[in-house]
């Protein structure tokens, strides 16, 4: 559905994509934004008017997250581990593929978020992780 908004004296054309979503995603210009609707009253949009949020673009499978500068590669989210792809001594690159954890019967690839030299893989497949808990450690 295609509205017309007028916005201080400027006239949007508005793409609703569904309306009945929330949020419910408007493009504008070419850009697509999230507008979170207040729930009062009838279905009117006046939350067009309001700030809209772009949209983010998922990015596939980012590297697990690590605490600050430390030498370990944390777990992003607890599950189990299917397949160990490195070795200790095994030199990886930022972005390389380094396990498989599954999580809810989805399969997520967690990738090294440094360059660097394996020093210690910490768990074994089938082990059952827990959110942050260290999955590698690399050489200093």
């Amino acid at each position: 559905m295609i509205i017309k908004v007028e916005i201080e004296g400027k006239v949007y054309s508005v793409n609703i994509k569904d309306i009945h979503s929330n949020p419910v995603q408007a493009e504008v210009d070419g850009k697509v934004y999230q507008v979170f609707p207040e729930a009062q009253g009838p279905a009117i949009i006046p939350a067009i008017a309001a700030q809209p949020t772009p949209v983010s673009t998922p990015t596939p499978a980012a590297p697990a997250p690590s605490a600050g500068n430390s030498l370990t590669l944390n777990a992003p989210l607890p599950g189990v581990i299917v397949a160990i792809d490195v070795q200790p001594g095994e030199a990886v690159k930022s972005g390389q593929q380094v396990c498989t954890l599954e999580a809810m019967k989805m399969k997520n690839t967690i990738r090294s978020d440094r360059d660097g030299v394996i020093a210690q893989v910490n768990v074994n497949a089938g082990d059952l992780v827990k959110h942050n808990q260290p999955l590698f450690t690399f050489q200093a």
